[in-house]
């Protein structure tokens, strides 16, 4: 059982982390879903449902294995989670050729929110195999790749804020749009150096990149924070739920923590695999 560079200890702690996280994801995914769904969209209902009941029984298994499992397990739990991360990859993806196509008139899923939630569940899939086949990026690689990825995400999140605040909210909803621009831009510059590659990827340009990225995503981080807080307190005007706005919240959290972890990793530092699950 091959694990490239890391050893099995830190496959099994990966997985668990990787599971943990995510299949809450992909479990309250589910629910957006359903509940942007009209009322005659019974049968997309029900298998939003079925996907939610899928993925929190996922998480609930995921929080009971330790980092000392024996890592043959979690192999054969990383097959099974990321076939079902497949199953709903394929659900959102069709729902969004309905919405297209211009199938359900009325529904409230944001074309953008579909494909934005397909991506993370193909991200979450390819994490799994890639764990169980050994075929991790080289450092470099996945700081580029992690980045345009996670930034890709954090602009839709400014996006969607934007969208689902009330307008009246007219200095929340500015906020919103500054931070799409910014991480919009950032999203190109990541593009720009990964398309430099492999010459882009020297110790000091990756350093700068993460050092830049981590900045603008701690900001977005605390505007986040802020809006969750105020949406729970009632004392701001929007269609989001509540769970949504910890939702995103949850996630910048996550790519913080993946650049904490990309900035140490440059520097020279080791990674405890008990700060992986963090």
């Amino acid at each position: 059982m091959g694990k490239g560079e890391i050893g099995l200890n830190e496959f099994v702690a990966r997985s668990l982390d990787e599971i943990r996280f995510w299949s809450r994801i992909m479990k309250e995914h589910s629910l957006f879903l359903g509940l942007g769904f009209r009322c005659e969209d019974t049968q997309l209902k029900e298998e939003a449902n079925r996907f939610y009941k899928i993925f929190e029984d996922i998480e609930r298994r995921a929080h009971e294995f330790q980092v000392n499992t024996d890592p043959q397990t979690i192999q054969a739990f990383n097959t099974e989670v990321s076939i079902a991360a497949t199953q709903i990859w394929a659900f959102k993806r069709r729902v969004l050729g309905l919405i297209l196509r211009c199938k359900l008139p009325g529904q409230t899923n944001f074309p953008l929110l579909v494909d934005h939630v397909s991506r993370e569940a193909n991200y979450f899939r390819n994490r799994l195999i890639e764990l169980n086949t050994g075929n991790l990026e080289p450092l470099p690689d996945a700081i580029i790749d992690e980045n345009v990825f996670f930034l890709k995400i954090m602009a839709d999140h400014a996006k969607f804020i934007g969208h689902l605040l009330d307008p009246s909210e007219r200095k929340l909803v500015e906020q919103a749009r500054e931070f799409s621009q910014d991480f919009d831009m950032l999203v190109f510059q990541a593009t720009d150096l990964s398309s430099m590659r492999p010459q882009s990827q020297t110790v000091p340009l990756l350093s700068q990149f993460v050092d830049e990225n981590k900045v603008s995503v701690q900001s977005l981080r605390d505007f986040k924070k802020t809006a969750r807080d105020l949406i729970n307190e009632c004392r701001i005007k929007s269609i989001i739920h509540p769970l949504l706005a910890d939702h995103v919240f949850r996630e910048a959290e996550r790519f913080l923590f993946i650049l904490d972890m990309f900035e140490r990793s440059l520097s020279g530092a080791r990674v405890d695999k008990k700060e992986i699950l963090h």
